[in-house]
């Protein structure tokens, strides 16, 4: 037996019968930061950071849920099935998932849940969507769902949206069930059309700083942006017969300001149509395998979503800036829904040390936090593990 399945046989007692083990990565998005919900296009890669889940079929009614990294059990039946838990419980993120099956009707009963992982929560690297589609995945084994993985991922952002209660969009669940190694995915969220791009990034490596911030109101204020994009999507759309926000192309934009008479509100649009157009640059730079055009746009990404979507904060800010200084460094930005959470820096391999420890010593005196580094690769999305 491996070692997770003795701790499996710890908690839940029984034998390493039955036992099937799953794992889903999280997810760094490289660039194109609150494109996804308005229908544009993202660029994310999975990381060498994940979640796993062993499970077990059992003949109780009961689903039992158990994780490395929460105090809170739950065993729940029945109506409780469907129903929400505390705000703050990570129990939700599993059942949102439980409760999508339960309404396509299938029947889902008689499991032990048992989640570990090593993504940050609340970093930005999408723990919440690993834990989603890594529940759908192992459901859809388990109980013949017979669903594509592109199916499982809008299966999982269903959960975040109508169960959990945070409107995201299709990028992070996306990621996770479609990831492939050694490649990003180029995903235009409107239409779900995607294509694997090859990560050839010669002597530069992908760096995650975590600021290590609390992150305070990010579910609400992420739903503020929502609805800050809805407006403006309503006001343009008259004009321009863009059937979402990212369809605006920055001429139709330009011609339009006057109609958003609301400073926020054209701030939010001028970020959203800026950043498609710098995701559709990007993913041209990285095929060409102009990584000097690619890292100018990230640090044009994290600059709007300072100045003009208003997501990054005092900790974001200063690892970008402190990173931006140092040579063997051709771009860096916030990562994620903002409000704390981590940067993405391209970092050459030889200058990876001296950007550790400078960017955390700089970054601690500023600050008063300390920063965590990680060095990641592309990994593959969600599949099943052997025991």
């Amino acid at each position: 037996m491996t070692s997770a399945v003795e701790k499996f046989i710890r908690v839940f007692g029984g034998t390493e019968h039955s036992v099937l083990g799953f794992h889903a990565p999280g997810r760094v998005n490289l660039i194109g930061e609150y494109t996804d919900f308005n229908g544009g296009p993202v660029f994310p890669c999975a990381i060498n950071r994940g979640n796993t889940l062993y499970v077990r079929r059992t003949d109780d009614q009961a689903i039992e849920f158990y994780s490395e990294n929460f105090p809170e059990r739950a065993s729940l039946r029945g109506s409780g099935l469907s129903t929400r838990q505390g705000d703050d419980s990570w129990v939700n993120y599993p059942l949102g998932v439980i409760k999508e099956f339960i309404d396509l009707d299938h029947r889902i009963e008689g499991l032990q849940l048992y989640y570990s992982g090593n993504v940050p929560n609340g970093a930005g690297l999408s723990s919440s969507a690993s834990i989603e589609v890594l529940t759908a995945f192992a459901l859809n084994q388990l109980f013949n769902g017979a669903m594509s993985n592109t199916e499982l991922a809008v299966l999982s952002r269903r959960a975040e949206n109508n169960f959990v209660g945070v409107q995201c969009g299709i990028m992070d669940q996306f990621a996770v069930a479609m990831a492939k190694e050694n490649h990003a995915l180029a995903l235009h969220c409107d239409t779900l059309d995607y294509q694997h791009v090859p990560l050839q990034l010669g002597d530069y490596r992908i760096i995650i700083s975590n600021t290590n911030q609390r992150r305070e109101l990010s579910e609400s204020a992420y739903n503020d942006r929502v609805r800050d994009c809805n407006a403006a999507h309503a006001a343009l759309q008259p004009a321009t017969g863009a059937t979402q926000l990212a369809n605006v192309t920055p001429q139709q934009l330009a011609d339009n300001l006057n109609l958003l008479t609301d400073p926020v509100i054209r701030n939010r649009a001028s970020h959203v149509v800026a950043e498609t157009d710098r995701v559709n640059r990007a993913v041209s730079a990285l095929n060409s395998n102009d990584l000097t055009t690619f890292g100018q746009l990230m640090q044009q990404s994290h600059n709007s979503l300072r100045d003009l979507f208003e997501v990054s904060s005092a900790p974001l800010d200063s690892l970008v800036k402190h990173a931006g200084t140092l040579p063997g460094v051709i771009g860096s930005r916030m990562t994620g829904a903002g409000f704390g959470g981590c940067t993405v820096s391209l970092v050459e391999k030889d200058a990876i040390e001296n950007f550790v420890q400078t960017v955390g010593t700089l970054y601690s005196k500023e600050t008063g936090l300390q920063a965590d580094f990680y060095e990641t690769t592309a990994t593959a999305g969600v599949r099943q593990i052997a025991l």
